[in-house]
């Protein structure tokens, strides 16, 4: 079963048709990056999905390890 979703730039729209378990962190409202090949003008066959973060993202494992050794700061 194919998963369809929409990517915008807030001026155009690409649907997006897509086949797999998309990452933990695909969300809506949040930057993604698909790679495939176009179907039709506005429709892209994704081969692949990630999810785009911000520069401030760290991996729950990570953060949890940071935590138990108290090097982690919550206002960093």
């Amino acid at each position: 079963n194919y998963l369809y979703f929409i990517v915008t730039d807030n001026k155009n729209d690409i649907k997006i048709k897509y086949q797999g378990v998309l990452p933990d962190l695909f969300r809506e409202n949040q930057g993604v990056v698909a790679e495939g090949r176009l179907i039709k003008k506005e429709v892209l066959l994704a081969d692949k999905v990630f999810a785009k973060h911000d520069e401030n993202y760290i991996p729950a494992s990570i953060k949890n390890q940071l935590e138990q050794k108290k090097y982690w700061k919550k206002n960093y």
